[in-house]
């Protein structure tokens, strides 16, 4: 049973180029829709690369991932399908054809490490573009103009985000987050950690994340953790 009004805080350490954290967010999402208004959350995104040596340009997906598990392009695809259709049944749009490569996304976490500066509402909302960018419309998270354009969508100002991008700026900040969460054993995403204290991994299914936050806002025991 939850408290008359419980407001938890809740860092999303995740990536931009991650699917299952497009489809952990909305999940999420969706879950804090349900128990509102008893149960409410701001929401930090906290940085997480899981392809931090990845140059510029890019790589081909197909090939990224064959590289990295060793798998087919029909395995590929079957898993393409399976994603779309989780992300299908929370409200988030996967290109049926895929993302055509896979992308450096540091600069998009010094984006949203300022936006986060602007308010938490802004971060939320350039995270949620960012993720549509890549996965939606199948454009490249590591292009200025793509990141610019989403700021400026974000209720960010445009000129302010080229002269970060333009710069290092936040640079070292982003990175110390980085480390502080991998330090703390963070090594797949997303990773969901309620009040600094609970931690749920993965995109899990909305009725989980409904449960767990019901749990924690009613003073549950003092750690849970969904694999």
């Amino acid at each position: 049973m939850t408290t008359s009004s419980s407001h938890l805080k809740i860092d999303f350490v995740s990536d931009v180029s991650c699917p299952w954290c497009a489809v952990g967010l909305s999940s999420l999402e969706a879950a804090l829709k349900r128990v509102a208004p008893e149960v409410t959350a701001e929401l930090h995104f906290q940085p997480f690369e899981l392809n931090p040596q990845m140059p510029p340009e890019g790589q081909d997906t197909f090939e990224h991932l064959n590289q990295k598990y060793g798998s087919s392009r029909e395995q590929q695809a079957e898993a393409r399908e399976m994603i779309r259709q989780r992300g299908a049944a929370v409200g988030f749009e996967f290109s049926p054809e895929g993302r055509p490569r896979v992308y450096n996304t540091f600069n998009a976490h010094r984006l949203l490490h300022w936006a986060e500066l602007e308010s938490p509402a802004k971060q939320a909302a350039l995270k949620k573009l960012l993720l549509k960018a890549y996965f939606t419309d199948r454009q490249n998270p590591s292009d200025p103009e793509v990141l610019v354009r989403a700021a400026t969508e974000a209720g960010l100002d445009a000129t302010r985000a080229r002269e970060i991008l333009a710069s290092d700026e936040y640079a070292a900040e982003t990175r110390e987050r980085e480390r502080m969460y991998t330090d703390a054993g963070i090594h797949s995403v997303p990773a969901i950690i309620i009040n600094d204290q609970h931690l749920i991994s993965g995109g899990q299914p909305v009725e989980v994340f409904e449960r767990a936050l019901k749990q924690i806002a009613g003073a549950a025991p003092s750690t849970l953790s969904v694999a």
